[in-house]
């Protein structure tokens, strides 16, 4: 059995001994606590026009989301009503789930080094997905590359927003940054 208490992810410790001395030289960083870091992933699943004709499927995509996170996932309700998709205020259309810490790192190695190689046709990640200010987002067309997913117990394949949230300032240093944890960009 894991022992939790003891237990440190693979890309915490690479992040401490390998690329924090290695942004810091490139960037010319003259105290700790500018070099960029990850500060947060949110993993959002929307159902769409599918939540509205049936409630189960918002739960199970919630327990799907639930399944890859390691964590609770909760459900996203719509804030507007919109007659002409039939959907109405506080309706479920969707889960998210923010990881911090620990199950942060995890989920990025699972990532990066599970899930994306099994993508069917991939060929890297857009390099241009940076919002201005450091933070990258992405999506994934099938949930069901992530390993925790039961491909027969599947019962509707989703779409996965990812958003990596850093402390860089720029996109120059995000992508730095997300380049030194093995991100394979495709420009």
């Amino acid at each position: 059995m894991l022992d939790t208490a003891t237990y440190i992810p693979r890309l915490r410790t690479q992040f401490r001994d390998v690329i924090k001395p290695a942004l810091k030289e490139e960037f010319g960083y003259t105290n700790d606590m500018m070099i960029p870091r990850l500060d947060k992933i949110v993993l959002n699943i929307g159902c769409g026009a599918e939540a509205v004709r049936d409630s189960k499927k918002a739960k199970s995509a919630q327990e799907d989301l639930s399944a890859i996170a390691g964590q609770k996932a909760v459900t996203t309700k719509a804030r507007n009503s919109i007659a002409g998709f039939r959907l109405r205020e506080g309706m479920p259309i969707g889960a998210k789930v923010t990881l911090r810490g620990d199950r942060m790192y995890d989920f990025l190695d699972r990532l990066i080094t599970v899930a994306m190689p099994r993508i069917r046709d991939f060929r890297g990640v857009p390099g241009k997905s940076f919002d201005g200010q450091g933070n990258y987002a992405m999506g994934i067309k099938e949930h069901i590359v992530f390993p925790e997913i039961n491909f027969d117990k599947v019962d509707e394949v989703w779409g996965l927003d990812i958003i990596i949230t850093t402390t860089a300032k720029t996109d120059a240093e995000a992508r730095a940054l997300l380049k030194h944890f093995n991100m394979p960009f495709n420009s």
